[in-house]
Formats: C-alpha cells, structure tokens, sequence
C-alpha cells in the first residue's frame, strides 16, 4: 500500500482554513501536487486532514479565487497551469487597504521598476533595444504637442515603460509592476505636469536617456537611485 502524501496527514486545530490552505499550497511547491493534478474529493481531504467538509470547501473557494486552483463542473478540482492574472488581483487590494504612507509606496515602485529594469538588461535584443530609443524619440517630440503637452508626454512615458517591461520576459514580474504604477498614476502624472509647466522637460527625458543608457549598457550599478532620480519627488513637494 503506498504511503499517505504529507499533505494529507491530519491537522491540528489552528486556524483550520489557513491551515488546509497552507497544506495544499506546501504540497504545490514540494511537487507532490503538479499543475495539472486532480487534488481529492471535498470528503476524502476533509477526512485525511482531520478537518470539517466546510473549511475544506472553504480553502477550495480561496484557492480558486487565487487562481491557483479551477474547478471543472462534473471533473472536480484541478491545480492551476501557469500562472493567471487572477493570482495579483488580491494583492491589489491589500496594497490600497494597508498603504500607510506615501514614502512606503514609492520604495514599493522603486523596487518594482529597477527589478524590471534589470530583467531588461538581461534578456533585452538589440531589436528591442532600437524601439525603446525610438519610443524615447516619441517622449522628446510629445511636449510640442500643442494641445496637450502634459498629456502626451505622460502617454509616451508610458508607452516607454511598458517597452521596458516588454523587454524583460516576465509577463508576472511585469503584472505586479503594472499594478504598481496603477496605484502611483495620481503622483507620476503630477510629476510630469510639474515638471513640464515649469520648463524642465528636458530633466524628464534625460531621467529615461539614462535607463536606455544602462540597459545598452548592461548596466545595474546604482540602478534604484538612477530609477528613484527619475521621480523628482523633491521638486513635486516644492511646486506644492
């Protein structure tokens, strides 16, 4: 008779739902459970755990909203394949519910940003590396724009940063990094409006010449305070 899987030894009583979820995810990442593989029956977990049917179905339902596990009608409940987007909505939340200060989140961008950053220096081709020069060409000719300076610019920042992201291969890396950028929109977009109704574009584009210097480069020495440069925060809480 083969060996009862650890994850389906019983449990003790602490925070029993947690508890099963940590079970199942130990056994994800030991390779007991694959993606892919059918995991037991609602009874047959709730009995080898040790645990009642509904905080068995309760993990279930948090694990499925987590993306890790689906549930196939008539089938039962799978492991996830690959990662899905669902896997970040969560963090989204609990990003906005526990941002307890605005130095917080700009460590958390900075982070993120030189984090893709370096991915880019690592996996970037030369093809890649030529549409970031012109998108950067893009963000020189925006703030001409007649209409909207301010807009367009913050558009072709955009546009280059996704092309940074682009060039890191990591479509997770580049979700939490969107993510990210989503809850500092209000703070970028006031940076570039500053900066350009007080004549000062030209920092602005030399801020990202900078970056398409270093991933040329192949460049990560001072990464975070190059990236960190391009924020002027400074001159933001100046202006106000």
């Amino acid at each position: 008779m083969a060996p009862t899987p650890t994850y389906l030894k019983s449990l003790k009583k602490e925070s029993v739902v947690q508890s099963v979820i940590n079970r199942l995810t130990d056994a994800m990442r030991n390779k007991e459970l694959k993606p892919g593989d059918k995991i037991p029956p609602e009874p047959e977990l709730a009995e080898s755990l040790g645990v009642a049917r509904s905080s068995v179905r309760e993990a279930i339902k948090i694990l499925t909203y987590l993306g890790v596990l689906e549930s196939k009608r008539s089938e039962g409940t799978f492991v996830c394949n690959g990662y899905t987007e669902s896997m970040i909505d969560p963090m989204v939340y609990g990003i906005i519910l526990n941002q307890d200060s605005f130095e917080n989140l700009m460590e958390l961008r900075e982070m993120t940003e030189a984090g893709m950053m370096r991915l880019a220096i690592k996996h970037h081709t030369e093809d890649e590396l030529l549409e970031l020069e012109k998108q950067l060409e893009v963000m020189r000719d925006s703030v001409k724009d007649l209409e909207d300076p301010v807009k367009a610019f913050f558009d072709a920042d955009e546009t280059f940063h996704d092309q940074i992201a682009l060039m890191g291969k990591n479509p997770m890396a580049d979700k939490i990094n969107r993510v990210v950028r989503s809850l500092t929109y209000a703070v970028r977009f006031e940076t570039v409006s500053t900066m350009i109704k007080t004549d000062r574009s030209d920092e602005l584009i030399d801020a990202h010449r900078q970056l398409l210097e270093s991933i040329r480069n192949n460049d990560d020495d001072s990464l975070s305070k190059k990236v960190r440069g391009s924020y002027f925060e400074e001159e933001l809480l100046d202006h106000h």
